[in-house]
C-alpha cells in the first residue's frame, strides 16, 4: 500500500478516534480503524450497482454503436438510482448490476448536463422485493482531512472500494463548476468510478464520484456534492431534466485572481459580460455592473469558488416571470428587472448521411459558442467518416451549411431530406455543391458520393 495513503488513514482513524466518530471500539480502549471502514463499507456498498450502456453516436462521421460502462448507487427501495450524465449520454442500452448478482435494465428517468447528474429506474420484476439502497449525508459539514471511501467498478471491475480524505471541500473546476463546485478527494476515482458514491465514515453519500485526472495527476479525484445532488434530483424524477432558468449574465468574482483583476467591495458580485439577445442585456444591465441581491437575497461572490452558488440561485429563478436585480453603477444603487427564460437544451441534435460519409449538428449557443457567434441557428459539419467522400472533398468539422445543391439549409430535416432525395436520385446524379461557411467566410465545396466506401 502507499505510504502516503497508510499515513492518511491512520491520521483519520486518529482524528475519529478523538471525536468519538468510530462506529466500535475493541477492549482496552483503543480505536479500530477496520471495523469504522466495515461499518461504514456495509451500509452502502450493496446499493453500489455497475452500468453497462450500450451508446450510439455520429461522432466518428457515422452512426456507430460502442458499449461503455460506469456506476451509480441505489437511493430508494423501489430501485432508483443516480450516475453521471456523461454515462448514460446517447444510451439506447442501460444494464444494470447488483452486488448481490441480480441484474436488470433501466430507463433514464432524467438527466443533466449542466451538473453531469442523471437517475435511472431499475425495470424490475415482481420478485425482486425492496431492494438495498443508501442514504445522503451532509456535503456541507465536511473538512478537508476527512476520512471517505470511493466505490464503484473501475475498469469494468464491478466491485471496488477505494479509501483516502477529503482534499479541497470546495473545489472550482473552470468551464465544469457552472451550478456546483465540487470535492476534492485522493481516493482513487479511475474510469469506471463515474457515478459511483463518495461516502462518509457514518455510511452516508456526501458525493457522486465524477471525475478523475485520466493519467494527469495521481490522487485526484472529484466529487459532486451531496448538497447539489439532493436540490436536484427531485426535477430530475418530475421533470425529466433541470429546467435551468436563462438570463445571460456572465460573471465575475470581486477578487478574481487568476485575470489578476479586483474590485473595490466587499459584497456582490461583478457582471463580466451579458450575451447577445439576452434578457438580461435587453433589461439593461451593463458590464461591470455589481449585482448585489436578486428578490431580496443577497448574493455575493468574493472569490470563484463562490460563483457556482450565485449562478444556481439566479438558474433557478422561476421563468417569464420579473426578478428584481438590484445593482451598483457607479456609486449609484438600481434595481433593474429581468424576465428569465428557459435555458433549454445545452448541445444540439446529430444526423449520419450515409454515402456522403459525414455527420451533421445543431448548432447551440451552449455548445457551439464560437458557430453560434456566426450563426445563431442551422446545422455544421460534426464528424467525417475516414477514408469517406466528405473527407475527400476537403470538408471539414465545424463548417457551417449554408445551402445543398441550391436548396437554404436551416435544420436537420431539411438536410435529411436532401440527403433522401440525393441518394434516390445516385444513377443519375453523384455530384452535389455545398455552400459553407468556415471562420466567417463562405466557401463552395464539390461532394462526390459516386464511391462506397464500404465496399472495398
Amino acid at each position: 500500500m502507499n505510504r502516503s495513503l497508510v499515513t492518511a488513514a491512520f491520521a483519520c482513524a486518529i482524528a475519529l478516534a478523538q471525536t468519538g466518530a468510530l462506529a466500535q471500539t475493541p477492549p482496552g480502549g483503543a480505536p479500530d480503524f477496520r471495523s469504522t471502514v466495515q461499518h461504514a463499507k456495509d451500509k452502502v456498498f450493496p446499493a453500489v450497482v455497475y452500468i453497462k450502456v450500450l451508446i450510439e453516436s455520429t461522432e466518428g462521421g457515422e452512426r456507430q454503436t460502442f458499449e461503455a460502462s460506469g456506476s451509480g448507487a441505489i437511493i430508494s427501495p423501489d430501485g432508483k438510482v443516480v450516475t453521471n450524465w456523461h454515462v448514460i449520454d446517447k444510451a439506447i442500452e442501460v444494464r444494470c448490476l447488483l452486488t448481490d448478482g441480480r441484474h436488470w435494465n433501466a430507463r433514464v428517468i432524467g438527466s443533466d448536463q449542466d451538473t453531469d447528474l442523471a437517475l435511472l429506474q431499475l425495470e424490475l420484476d415482481e420478485s425482486a422485493g425492496p431492494l438495498p439502497y443508501a442514504r445522503f449525508g451532509d456535503s456541507t459539514t465536511l473538512q478537508e482531512g476527512d476520512f471517505v471511501m470511493a466505490m464503484g467498478a473501475p475498469w469494468g471491475l464491478n466491485r471496488s472500494v477505494s479509501i483516502g480524505i477529503i482534499s479541497c471541500t470546495r473545489r472550482f473546476l473552470e468551464e465544469v463548476s457552472e451550478y456546483s463546485l465540487y470535492l476534492q478527494t485522493d481516493a482513487a476515482i479511475n474510469p469506471g468510478n463515474s457515478g459511483g458514491p463518495l461516502v462518509n465514515t457514518l455510511g452516508e453519500i456526501v458525493g457522486i464520484n465524477s471525475r478523475g485526472m485520466g493519467g494527469m495527476a495521481d490522487n485526484m479525484g472529484f466529487a459532486i456534492p451531496s448538497e447539489t445532488v439532493v436540490l436536484l434530483i427531485d426535477q430530475l424524477e418530475q421533470f425529466g431534466k433541470v429546467n435551468w432558468s436563462w438570463t445571460g449574465l456572465q460573471l465575475q468574482p470581486l477578487k478574481d485572481f487568476n485575470k489578476n483583476m479586483y474590485f473595490d467591495a466587499d459584497n456582490g458580485v461583478i457582471v463580466a459580460e451579458t450575451d447577445p439577445e439576452s434578457p438580461a442585456r435587453q433589461a439593461g444591465i451593463q458590464q461591470r455592473d455589481r449585482i448585489v441581491s436578486v428578490n431580496g437575497h443577497a448574493l455575493d461572490a468574493i472569490t470563484a469558488e463562490d460563483l457556482p452558488a450565485v449562478r444556481r440561485f439566479i438558474g433557478l429563478l422561476p421563468k417569464h416571470e420579473p426578478a428584481e436585480f438590484v445593482v451598483e453603477r457607479a456609486g449609484e444603487t438600481i434595481t433593474i428587472k429581468i424576465t428569465p427564460r428557459e435555458k433549454g437544451d445545452v448541445e444540439g441534435d446529430e444526423l449520419a448521411l450515409e454515402r456522403w460519409d459525414l455527420s451533421v449538428k445543431e448548432i447551440n449557443q451552449f455548445d457551439n459558442p464560437a458557430l453560434y457567434f456566426h450563426r445563431t441557428s442551422g446545422v455544421f459539419i460534426y464528424g467525417l467518416k475516414w477514408p469517406g467522400n466528405a473527407g475527400s472533398a476537403q470538408f471539414r468539422q465545424n463548417d457551417i451549411i449554408l445551402k445543398i445543391d441550391g436548396k437554404n439549409v436551416a435544420t436537420l430535416d431539411d438536410v435529411a431530406a436532401i440527403h433522401k432525395e440525393s441518394l434516390e436520385n445516385i444513377d443519375r446524379k453523384n455530384k452535389i455543391v455545398f455552400v459553407m461557411l468556415r471562420g466567417g467566410l463562405m466557401r463552395h465545396l464539390v461532394l462526390d458520393f459516386a464511391r462506397d466506401y464500404e465496399r472495398r
